[in-house]
């Protein structure tokens, strides 16, 4: 079947995301590819060179429209009303032969709005570690991202020390947040918040939509 594609996360208002270009990486070398789950995604043949310069963010295809997501959180234990996609890239959102929606994420692709002084970054090893511990709880039924690729950087990332950089590409039903919410709370407006809710319901929880208030 041909690659289903949608965007459907910017039909909400702009307050919710802005749109960001993955900063390019020296030298992309794939290292990992989850040929299964680009299967089941309905992905294109890559070569591994092209793998790994498409999910490094070197090279964007026609369908990928990358944005960052806004969205308030807790960090060491503070509330960070804006905290967003700091280091994270929302290509698109791909269906499955079953229509079943999942985004599609570069973790490590460069700085944005919410990077907040930082490098967006990721260095390889705890990529490396997110990568098989999704997949190890994905093969154990637990409901979790998954990692599609994982490609070397080639570039140093600096921490408390220098590191070898990585980009992850991560795959999620959705990237959506209770901090998705409460930003549109303390930013948006009642009918801002309304549209993101009834997002929310729409592709998680349609049965809730049948209920006289949904919104409880």
């Amino acid at each position: 079947m041909p690659l289903q594609v949608q965007h459907s996360y910017q039909a909400l208002a702009p307050l919710f995301y802005q749109h960001i270009t993955p900063t390019p990486v020296r030298a992309p070398q794939l290292l990992l590819w989850n040929q299964r789950l680009a299967s089941q995604l309905q992905l294109p043949a890559y070569s591994p060179a092209q793998a790994a310069n498409i999910f490094s963010g070197n090279q964007l295809e026609s369908w990928m429209q990358p944005i960052a997501q806004a969205y308030s959180g807790h960090q060491f234990g503070h509330l960070s009303a804006r905290l967003g996609d700091g280091r994270a890239i929302l290509l698109a959102e791909l269906s499955t032969a079953q229509q079943q929606l999942f985004d599609l994420q570069l973790k490590g692709a460069g700085p944005t709005a919410y990077s907040r002084r930082g490098d967006g970054r990721a260095a390889l090893g705890p990529a490396l570690r997110e990568y098989l511990i999704s997949e190890w709880m994905a093969a154990a039924g637990v409901p979790t991202s998954r990692a599609l690729a994982l490609v070397q950087s080639g570039e140093l990332v600096y921490r408390e020390m220098a590191l070898p950089g990585a980009v992850l590409c991560r795959v999620a039903s959705s990237h959506l947040r209770i901090g998705t919410l409460q930003y549109a709370a303390m930013f948006g407006s009642i009918d801002e918040l309304r549209q993101l809710a009834d997002y929310v319901i729409a592709r998680h929880y349609p049965a809730v939509a049948q209920l006289d208030n949904p919104y409880l």
